[in-house]
């Protein structure tokens, strides 16, 4: 068996080896992303492990096809990247990853208190030998309600944690878990989006979702809202976060996950001119000028162990389809 491993962080490195030796497995593995320059390191594998940069486009995934490639396995928990239509159409049997949701659960209640203690102003103005309490007034998690989009695991475990601070918890999903009921209100989106003080977003990219937090959406929030999206930034219109932003519809803005990121995300860029197709680099330079704008580079998974978990089901994926026939990493149906 022969696995080619694409974007393979230093982390990850000795962790995907170490498996790849125990299982007998040909390793072949790059930093670099897979696209058409670098798709043929994976003639001859089996599989293929990726991260959320690579290219799965048709042209690829047709170079793949032909050499034999029959698992698919990229190691974040999203895989809207996949073209997973078309990879279906081929034949490709497709598998993500996984970590436990404590990790982007945390981040987001660290993002909730940057927001509503001033963080970014306090951080920057004492850098500048500027230590007065001008614009620093901040707010308590008691007095507020947090409006929680999304109640799978990760929105699930965030409201967990948000009832140590004793606010109100307004939950919206699609699927009601019995558990967050116990500790959560379910509403719907209009009754989130208006009594709110935080909105902090964790619901799949899918069709229906694709910017969803719109100008409408967000004319229906109240006066001054702190938004938090930590899941995928294409659930955003960032122009209507902009307008936003400007009037002060939007009192803080928190994004680890940006619209138009790939490209910009995870690689240095202070030494060379970022081009994108329709200016998201542009854009998000343009929000990073606000105070009250928090910008993170897509980095709420990025723990020890949530790194771990996503290399190790990199290569247990692609080796259970392969040995026997089925994987729990499997993406469904």
């Amino acid at each position: 068996m022969r696995i080619a491993a694409y974007e393979v962080r230093p982390d990850e490195k000795p962790i995907i080896e170490s498996m790849c030796k125990e299982y007998g497995i040909d390793l072949v593995s790059t930093q670099a992303n897979l696209d058409a320059s670098t798709v043929s390191m994976a003639e001859g594998a089996d599989g293929v492990t990726t991260l959320g940069q690579s290219d799965y486009s048709n042209e690829v995934l047709d170079t793949l096809k032909g050499y034999g490639v029959q698992v698919l396995a990229s190691r974040c928990v999203g895989y809207n990247h996949m073209n997973v239509e078309y990879a279906r159409k081929l034949g490709f049997r497709l598998c993500n990853g996984s970590y436990a949701p404590n990790g982007v659960a945390e981040y987001t209640i660290m993002a909730m208190l940057i927001s509503i203690r001033k963080f970014k102003k306090a951080m920057y103005n004492t850098d500048d030998n500027d230590f007065t309490l001008k614009g620093k007034m901040g707010k308590e998690m008691r007095s507020l309600t947090v409006g929680v989009m999304g109640t799978g695991k990760i929105g699930a475990t965030v409201c967990k944690i948000l009832t140590g601070f004793g606010c109100r918890i307004l939950a919206n999903d699609v699927y009601e878990s019995d558990e967050v009921r116990k500790i959560a209100e379910y509403v719907d989106l209009d009754t989130l989006y208006r009594e709110s003080d935080i909105i902090t977003i964790h619901t799949p990219l899918l069709p229906s979702t694709k910017g969803m937090i719109n100008k409408e959406a967000i004319a229906k929030m109240k006066d001054g809202v702190i938004l938090i999206d930590n899941a995928r930034g294409e659930l955003c219109d960032v122009d209507a976060l902009i307008e936003g932003m400007e009037t002060e519809k939007i009192g803080a803005l928190f994004m680890d996950a940006f619209p138009g990121e790939t490209g910009i995300i995870h690689v240095p860029h202070n030494e060379d001119i970022v081009k994108t197709e329709g200016m998201p680099w542009f854009k998000l330079k343009y929000l990073r000028s606000f105070v009250n704008f928090v910008h993170t580079p897509h980095m709420a998974f990025f723990t020890e162990e949530a790194a771990e978990s996503m290399a190790r089901c990199g290569v247990d994926s692609i080796y259970e389809v392969l040995t026997q026939g089925k994987s729990s990493h499997e993406i469904p149906q």
